[in-house]
């Protein structure tokens, strides 16, 4: 199925095919940075690079090679891992004596709570071709750094290397993805810190010079001795280029936060040092995420890590169909009451799906290779992912088609689709419907119920319904007897 997505390099939605002309799509998504544990805003930059991947398998029917860099070098996780937090102290042990093991055994700690979360939120990690560090790309960047210095395009001052913004402008555009205010473009004023706002447009850091206290490499260029650490933006043009080559390679994602500076600082290091004209043919950025229709901050009382969510006894399925029932180019608005909804909707399709596995017996039904039931689901999919739009669709032809009136063959053909579609929401499975272990006491009054209706006494039959409400199970009549499904 043809797919197209909105690039923001040319602001517009436009077909997709693989820059190589291969079945294989490269894409390359920034990822954390640990330091700590990841918040749910975070989460959503990375759920969206899921579903885009995931989408580019299960309906264009690519290969696909997606990579995912860990930032494990920055001036947060310096100086976090200096400052000794408690919990990663308690559970790694004692420090190591010098600054660089200290970092790693900081950054292991926070990797491995990064590692945990995503794959609770349903994100495979065999999905990955690579999931890099940036401590091991070190010689990777410096081999880049002396790219550039040697391109003309960065300097070196006090022992750190800068790019050179005004140069690279004069024969590149600098601001494809964002717009940036040229005026204010202040010539000659050098940044160190590795993230700035978009008001500091000027010259950025490629190689920081060693600081006392901190980690360091050796590094040479041109024969001048320069100790330190990279920038933070130098990581993912080099991490990208060993493990996507050649340039450009097809999808890079990230949150609309990354698009200036970071992303537009890779776009201005890779074109200059590697000599491409792109670095990647089509950058994808999602929304950010509110919590109440506000942004969500710690001031506010507002501010959850998915652990937070999940200890509110929020399955992490329901969490991760919430997100993607708004579009991943829309602000995403965080509810308790939204989450609930999500369950419920996610909960009627896997009934649906278990029907037709009970419908089944076991047939199955050869298939086209192409959905035929759901094709419009998977055509809104292809259309930039509208995952809303596809929920609809679902939703309508699951309400026009019962799977009661269902024949065998043509549930098994459905269960197909629908495992194709699962390959993009993740959410539900098409095993068994599993047996409720139903407490007596609800039984009872089910039976109850069942013959309060029969007897058409009306009044008993809603009194004896709210009992099992508030018991927490729904009973759900039908011509020759009574289903009960839990309510949560």
């Amino acid at each position: 199925m043809q797919l197209s997505f909105y690039n923001t390099l040319t602001k517009s939605v436009q077909p997709f095919a693989p820059a190589d002309g291969s079945n294989t799509v490269r894409i390359y998504s920034c990822g954390p940075t640990v330091y700590n544990v990841a918040h749910i805003g975070n989460m959503r930059a990375f759920l969206a690079a899921d579903v885009i991947q995931r989408t580019v398998r299960a309906v264009g029917g690519y290969d696909v090679k997606w990579v995912m860099n860990i930032t494990d070098i920055d001036d947060k996780t310096i100086r976090d891992s200096a400052a000794g937090s408690d919990v990663w102290l308690a559970a790694m042990g004692a420090r190591t004596g010098d600054a660089l093991g200290d970092l790693r055994l900081f950054t292991d700690y926070w990797a491995e709570q990064f590692l945990a979360d995503i794959t609770t939120l349903g994100i495979k990690r065999d999905h990955f071709l690579a999931l890099p560090r940036a401590t091991d790309y070190i010689a990777s960047m410096q081999q880049l750094i002396v790219k550039i210095v040697d391109a003309g395009f960065g300097y070196i001052i006090e022992g750190s290397v800068y790019f050179n913004v005004a140069k690279y402008g004069a024969d590149h555009e600098y601001g494809r993805l964002f717009h940036i205010d040229r005026e204010n473009f202040r010539e000659g004023v050098r940044i160190d810190a590795d993230e700035y706002d978009r008001e500091s447009v000027s010259d950025f850091v490629l190689w920081k010079g060693r600081k006392d206290q901190e980690p360091f490499w050796d590094f040479e260029i041109g024969g001048e001795q320069l100790p330190g650490r990279p920038g933070w933006h130098i990581e993912c043009s080099a991490m990208s280029y060993e493990l996507l080559a050649p340039f450009p390679f097809d999808i890079h994602t990230g949150g609309v936060d990354l698009r200036f500076p970071h992303h537009e600082d890779e776009i201005a290091q890779s074109c200059a040092g590697y000599h491409v004209g792109d670095q990647a043919l089509v950058w994808m950025h999602n929304e950010f995420l509110e919590v109440d229709g506000k942004k969500m901050s710690k001031s506010l009382g507002n501010f959850y890590t998915l652990r937070d969510v999940l200890a509110k006894g929020i399955d992490p399925l329901d969490l991760r169909y919430a997100m993607m029932a708004t579009h991943y180019r829309s602000v995403y608005n965080f509810t308790f009451d939204g989450i609930k909804s999500a369950a419920a909707a996610r909960m009627k399709v896997q009934d649906y799906i278990w029907d037709l596995v009970d419908i089944t017996g076991g047939f199955e039904a050869d298939v086209d290779d192409e959905p035929r039931e759901l094709s419009k689901v998977f055509e809104a999919l292809a259309d930039d992912i509208h995952t809303p739009r596809a929920l609809a669709e679902l939703f309508t032809f699951i309400n026009a088609n019962p799977a009661s009136e269902l024949e065998p063959e043509r549930a098994s053909a459905l269960l197909n689709e629908f495992g194709r579609l699962n390959g993009v929401f993740g959410v539900w499975t098409a095993s068994e419907r599993p047996e409720l272990d139903i407490p007596d006491e609800v039984l009872d009054i089910a039976d109850e119920r069942w013959e309060a209706r029969l007897a058409k006494n009306w009044a008993e039959a809603d009194r004896l319904r709210d009992e099992l409400a508030k018991l927490g199970w729904v009973m759900k009549d039908g011509k020759d007897g009574y289903d009960l499904e839990p309510t949560s």
